[in-house]
């Protein structure tokens, strides 16, 4: 099984927040299921994902993904895909 942790270092997590739920519809057409988010303070948020298409889930976080991250005031991201040991 095959999951994603993601880190993304927000301006607001308000703006964040309403752009990563527009945002799902895209991601699930990308290959990713949102599992769990987490908000760290006011500047970082983590996302677990479920991931059921590893190669459309890395095109995305490397095209479309820059679109949504200059809309909900992402200024930087790492992405970990990781599975069950």
């Amino acid at each position: 099984m095959t999951q994603m942790i993601a880190r993304y270092t927000i301006s607001d997590f308000a703006r964040f927040k309403t752009q990563f739920d527009a945002d799902a519809e895209d991601r699930g057409n990308n290959g990713l299921s949102l599992l769990q988010l987490w908000r760290e303070g006011d500047g970082s948020a983590w996302a677990l994902y479920q991931v059921g298409n590893a190669a459309k889930a890395q095109e995305y976080l490397g095209q479309a993904a820059a679109v949504f991250n200059s809309q909900a005031g992402v200024s930087d991201a790492e992405f970990h895909l990781v599975e069950t040991a």
